[in-house]
């Protein structure tokens, strides 16, 4: 795969440059986890750290041999999976050298919540105050997130707050529809409890409208209630938004003509999600389509061509709005830093074989995994349509797909006080958290919409 666009790297900014103490805490933390193997058993420290990068590569051709065979080898898949990472610490216990790993692995998470601590911020999103609005019209499911609709009275509190509710019922509906008939009869707010599908096609019609959109999580994930700060495990408390709210401005994502809020995803998952067993057997259904989805004669190739990097031969490709954070350098994964950057995040996989799973241990230096970001995204694939996951709703689009971000075009409408703090978060930024540690100048602010962050391809 060629690169060209870059990587995505975090960017303190806000009101605070940190805290020295904890960026000293971490820098420390990160030095005695190197140093407590090395002085316990001397230079077979390393060797140590080479028996735990083979037992992750075996689970990961346990993982490869799962997922894409069948019979023999994935009953074989199943028990390297299964034993692989007691494999490692048996041997660890075996040859006396298991309470230096465990406190190294114990200093290594201290250094990055340290590390993150250090560096966090408030968030680079303006947030203005905003009137309570006179008509607000939300749309309800009842079935989204098993019901939470009724168990969290979410329909009577929201009657009583003053807004107009209208319930899905069981069959299709066009709910951009709804929405639009709901502006035409001068609702000046449109909200949502359910899932991030349904929110991204009321949300495009607040957008349109230039109307506040209010995210209720009602639906099973609602990733993108977590990046605004909402209370996932009590979504009622999103209507305070209804009496005591802010305004924040996001991106809103594009694939071809569909919004996602989220991501749009490309390939494997796109065409398992897409089949009618999914919904009520998903582990028996992805088990069964998997095989042939990643090496059969069939399995789908795709390309991607984002500003001047060019990828070939991909069989999963998750195109995001704004970029999410890495799993090793997050505290917690699947997170996005912000959601007004102007820039997509995509991450590129491709995996033919079993040398090339158990590279992927490497992260992006395996070459199976390409992490980029782009103003536009052209999804290429080798059929006239390609299957897409759009917010998790299965979609066909006519390819090549184009994606695209409208940068600050959806006004949330959030609680002014609410759990989680919106568009904020840090990435274990080691050059910063030296400068903080040193008490140097630390570069901040914020970075000016639709610029491309420095870093380098995956």
């Amino acid at each position: 795969m060629g690169g060209g666009a870059r990587e995505s790297t975090a960017v303190g900014g806000g009101g605070r440059g940190g805290s020295a103490g904890w960026a000293r805490l971490a820098l420390l933390a990160l030095a005695a986890s190197v140093l407590v193997p090395l002085v316990t058993v001397g230079p077979l420290g390393l060797l140590w750290a080479a028996v735990g990068l083979v037992g992750l590569a075996l689970a990961a051709v346990g993982v490869w041999w799962t997922l894409a065979h069948t019979g023999v080898v994935r009953t074989v898949g199943v028990v390297l999976c299964a034993t692989a990472p007691l494999l490692v610490p048996a041997v660890y216990a075996a040859t006396g050298v298991l309470w230096p790993v465990l406190v190294s692995l114990a200093l290594w998470v201290l250094a990055m919540a340290s590390a993150h601590i250090a560096v966090a911020y408030r968030g680079t999103a303006d947030e203005h105050a905003a009137a309570p609005p006179r008509h607000p019209w939300i749309l309800m499911n009842p079935r989204s997130g098993g019901g939470k609709v009724g168990r969290f009275h979410l329909e009577e509190r929201a009657r009583a707050a003053g807004a107009e509710v209208v319930l899905l019922d069981g069959g299709p509906q066009d709910v951009a529809g709804l929405a639009r008939r709901a502006v035409a009869d001068g609702a000046d707010l449109l909200a949502v409890a359910g899932g991030d599908g349904t929110q991204a096609l009321v949300a495009e019609v607040a957008a349109r409208n230039d109307l506040p959109f209010l995210v209720i999580p009602a639906g099973t994930r609602n990733h993108f209630a977590l990046d605004l700060g909402l209370d996932r495990d009590d979504p009622a408390r999103a209507l305070e938004a209804l009496t005591d709210g802010v305004d924040l401005r996001v991106d809103l994502g594009f694939a071809a003509d569909r919004v996602f809020v989220n991501n749009a995803s490309f390939g494997t998952y796109a065409a398992v999600v897409g089949d009618p067993d999914y919904r009520g057997r998903k582990v028996r259904t992805s088990l069964r389509m998997l095989p042939g989805l990643l090496t059969g004669a069939d399995a789908p190739r795709l390309g991607v061509r984002a500003g001047d990097a060019h990828a070939e031969g991909l069989q999963a490709l998750l195109v995001s709005n704004n970029p999410y954070l890495r799993a090793v350098d997050a505290a917690r994964p699947g997170r996005r830093q912000r959601l007004d950057s102007g820039l997509l995040g995509l991450v590129c996989v491709r995996v033919g074989n079993t040398a090339q799973a158990a590279a992927m241990m490497r992260g992006a230096r395996s070459g199976g995994l390409l992490r980029l970001t782009a103003r536009t995204a052209v999804v290429e694939a080798d059929t006239a349509t390609v299957p897409v996951g759009v917010d998790g709703e299965h979609v066909v689009l006519p390819a090549p797909v184009r994606c695209r971000l409208e940068p600050g075009a959806l006004r949330v409408r959030v609680p002014r006080h609410r759990p989680g703090t919106p568009l904020s978060g840090a990435t274990a930024d080691w050059p910063r958290v030296t400068r903080l540690a040193l008490g140097l100048p630390v570069p901040g602010g914020r970075r000016s919409r639709g610029a491309t962050p420095p870093g380098g391809t995956g």
